[in-house]
């Protein structure tokens, strides 16, 4: 398949393509970048007349299981089994049509992501890339413990790894502190010491995991830094003076230095903070702060939880630019390349180059200038085969 007459945001430059107008698609992945007028014998081809076309989003943190207009976080255990897989297919087509291609499951109870993972990977649902981490670690009664990850030591954090394992999980996702949907969770509270956060990690490690870290306060901040996980989920820095308002830059040094990447979940209730004097002018400060000290930040949504919609990425990313101060050639970078990058997938997707993944998403205007217009896709690829009817 030729895609011709179309407008190239690699995933990594600062502007639009100059070079190619054409992208050739082989088997699922771009054979090369090249010109519409060149002619290739017995492929078809399709004029775009002029769209715009970028990587495939990515979403590093999303639950599929969870239903965004259900506020109890014990409800969806309750559902019957095939009428949550049916939910939860459904979510997987609407984020692909919505045009991201790739995203990261941060945790469910019973393993139904990875089937839907499963089903997408053989072609019989719609869906993105799924990487899944199936039950978090959690301390006992800690942080989402009814998903069947808790543990009181290093040898029964290993039994939960170990479970992963046998389920098919693809990463270890480790509840480093609290957090807001669970009953007496506080997110202020580290779950683990450092001593013993420091062994869990090196555990998911040594058995070849990535491991990401849910962490608010910013002691669990601190225990996941030193412990030299991949990704820093939400990084809150929830402390004694309030909801990030504790930012430490030590901290965020470390994180830097140990090349942790940033995941901090701004999804599009964040919109409220846009326009609060207070609010908007401490968030921009906060991540100036963690950009100066060197943090890299991906995009997120924590997809799932309460009024957080699983296709909503593309809206997401443009509050994210604003929160973030970030351009949005770097927008567009924490969304694709850098995403790919930090989640493990940099050498399958991310970037439209040749040898890679054909995960693109077609629209009508330049997203380096206007990023809500990847809201109205015209036509999204995950893996050279066309989404949209």
């Amino acid at each position: 398949m030729l895609l011709r007459n179309v407008k190239i945001w690699d995933g990594v430059s600062e502007e639009i393509s100059s070079d190619y107008d054409a992208i050739l698609i082989e088997g699922g992945r771009v054979k090369r970048l090249t010109s519409a007028d060149e002619k290739i014998a017995a492929v078809a081809s399709r004029d775009y007349q002029g769209a715009f076309v970028v990587p495939g989003l990515i979403d590093a943190h999303i639950h599929l299981c969870l239903d965004p207009a259900v506020q109890d976080p014990f409800a969806h255990g309750k559902v019957p089994v095939e009428a949550q897989l049916q939910h939860m297919a459904d979510r997987a087509g609407q984020m692909v049509r919505a045009g991201i291609t790739s995203a990261r499951d941060l945790g469910g109870g019973r393993w139904l992501e990875l089937k839907i993972r499963d089903r997408i990977n053989r072609g019989e649902i719609q869906g993105p890339r799924l990487l899944c981490a199936g039950q978090p670690i959690t301390s006992v009664q800690g942080h989402c413990h009814f998903w069947g990850g808790e543990c009181s030591d290093v040898a029964s954090a290993q039994t939960v790894i170990d479970r992963q394992i046998e389920a098919g999980a693809d990463l270890i996702k480790i509840m480093a502190t609290g957090g807001n949907i669970t009953p007496g969770s506080r997110p202020v509270d580290a779950q683990f010491d450092e001593p013993t956060m420091v062994a869990i990690v090196d555990k998911a490690k040594a058995k070849g995991f990535l491991v990401a870290a849910h962490c608010h306060g910013v002691d669990g901040i601190h225990h996941a830094a030193v412990a030299g996980v991949n990704t820093i989920e939400h990084c809150s820095w929830v402390g004694g003076n309030g909801w990030g308002a504790n930012y430490d830059e030590g901290v965020a040094e470390l994180i830097a230095q140990k090349g942790i990447w940033v995941s901090p979940t701004v999804n599009t209730g964040w919109r409220r903070h846009i326009g609060n004097v207070h609010t908007e002018k401490a968030l921009k400060e906060r991540f100036t702060k963690m950009r100066r000290a060197g943090c890299r930040l991906i995009a997120s949504t924590d997809a799932g939880i309460p009024n957080v919609w699983h296709h909503q990425l593309s809206s997401a990313i443009a509050v994210f630019a604003v929160v973030a101060g970030l351009s949005h050639a770097e927008t567009l970078r924490a969304a694709t390349s850098d995403c790919a990058d930090a989640v493990g997938l940099k050498n399958e997707t991310g970037q439209i180059r040749a040898g890679l993944a054909a995960d693109l998403l077609l629209c009508d205007g330049n997203p380096l200038l206007d990023l809500t217009t990847l809201q109205q896709p015209v036509q999204v690829f995950s893996q050279g085969i066309a989404q949209l009817s």
